[in-house]
């Protein structure tokens, strides 16, 4: 589904990454782990396009999306949560999720506004059910009509992550997605991560949640790959444990 064909990015005279090559397969939970300023976020603005590479392709489903700006990505099925959260605080947990399903409009446009155009009532209430869906899948039901200003940061993040499911993404990027979550809820993350369909790739410095949850794993150290593998070859690489782990 994701593959990344020799990227770089420099700034100034740093490479932040530095010919970093690795697939995803379809379906599959990819976790890019490694040291501070070890190009993580980088990696994700280049796979996400908002950040074009000084070198190297992004491929999505065999189709060079080098050159494709963010907008167009997300509208092709990629989504992307944030390390510092991005919510609508203005509005209830129902209508942020419900934001991510409005880019495909209504149909039938204003005329269709007011005379309750059969199909239209029939769309919204679709995307609806797809709102109580996806908040029942994060554990948000009860909390529906709080606004999100409201909510610790650990509930701010699953309405992130609800919000980026709603529209059943081909490609979900996941950055620090366990970062202010307690352990029950760090927990239901992972179930949730685990029995998606899509593609998922994770930055991530909870090890366990890593280890638990990612069939595969991308260590970056300084730009660079230094191992890829299953968790559990990972967990025994000593490159890796010097590096980050050890």
């Amino acid at each position: 589904m994701l593959a990344v064909d020799g990227v770089s990015v420099a700034f100034g005279g740093v490479r932040a990454l530095d010919e970093v090559t690795f697939e995803v397969g379809r379906g599959a939970v990819c976790g890019v782990i490694g040291p501070n300023g070890a190009g993580k976020t980088t990696l994700f603005d280049v796979v996400s396009g908002l950040r074009r590479p000084g070198e190297g392709r992004v491929l999505l489903d065999g189709h060079d999306v080098t050159g494709m700006p963010a907008v167009r990505r997300a509208r092709a099925g990629v989504r992307r949560t944030f390390q510092r959260t991005q919510v609508f605080g203005r509005l209830t947990v129902a209508a942020n999720v419900l934001a991510a399903l409005d880019w495909h409009g209504g149909g039938g446009g204003l005329a269709a506004d007011l005379v309750g155009w059969p199909a239209r009532r029939r769309l919204e209430r679709e995307r609806r059910e797809r709102v109580a869906e996806v908040l029942e899948l994060c554990g948000l039901t009860a909390l529906r009509d709080a606004y999100a200003a409201a909510l610790p940061v650990g509930q701010r993040r699953l309405v992130e992550l609800a919000r980026a499911l709603a529209d059943r993404p081909r490609l979900l990027l996941l950055d620090e997605p366990t970062s202010g979550l307690d352990a029950g809820q760090s927990a239901r993350l992972g179930e949730v991560v685990r029995a998606l369909e899509t593609t998922v790739l994770l930055v991530e410095h909870d090890m366990g949640f890593v280890m638990d949850t990612c069939d595969r794993i991308v260590v970056l150290d300084l730009g660079k790959v230094i191992a890829t593998g299953t968790p559990a070859e990972v967990r025994e690489d000593p490159v890796v444990r010097a590096a980050y782990l050890g």
